[in-house]
């Protein structure tokens, strides 16, 4: 069992019960999956050889072979055709998501630069939080030496929380480190 989870199961948990004032333990917030995306449009001239390199460092930062994600639809405005490859992307559940969610919050997380702590305003009203990474070389395991071209990634943290008051609290308890909120005057 991961240090993330092990520290959810003994102490966390126990805290949201008390907190929420629930006696049920599966009414209680906790992490569903984590998505990580990377969008790779069409519009590069080495787009197998960017998909391949991206694929890579997708699979070295998550521990997971990452899935391909096509286009629905046509959009002339990207140039791209029904059935495109314009990205990839990779669900974590279980002990990987854990190791995931260890990593992200006491590792990558500060080692952003200039980091203050993520936006609060990153939720979607049922309890999910969508977290945009700049630049894949905040992760310990991409070598700068081995990669293409920087590229952003997406996060999305599932919660089985109800709203984004507990999925905060759940996250902050988790570790993860928000900005502080500035008062209004």
């Amino acid at each position: 069992m991961n240090r993330l989870h092990k520290t959810y199961r003994e102490t966390i948990l126990p805290a949201l019960k008390k907190e929420f004032g629930r006696e049920n333990t599966l009414s209680i917030p906790r992490l569903t999956k984590i998505v990580v995306s990377v969008g790779v449009g069409t519009k590069e001239d080495n787009h197998d050889k960017a998909l391949v390199s991206v694929a890579e460092q997708l699979a070295i930062i998550t521990g997971q072979k990452p899935k391909k994600t096509i286009a629905k639809q046509a959009i002339a405005g990207f140039k791209t055709r029904q059935g495109d490859v314009i990205g990839l992307m990779v669900t974590l559940h279980g002990d990987r998501m854990w190791e995931f969610m260890d990593k992200l919050s006491s590792i990558v997380l500060p080692r952003v630069k200039d980091f203050q702590g993520i936006s609060n305003t990153g939720f979607d009203g049922h309890g999910n939080y969508n977290l945009g990474m700049t630049e894949q070389i905040v992760f310990p395991e991409i070598e700068y030496d081995k990669i293409d071209r920087i590229r952003g990634l997406q996060v999305t943290i599932v919660t089985s929380a109800k709203n984004d008051v507990e999925a905060k609290k759940l996250l902050v308890l988790l570790g993860v480190p928000f900005a502080k909120q500035e008062k209004a005057s």
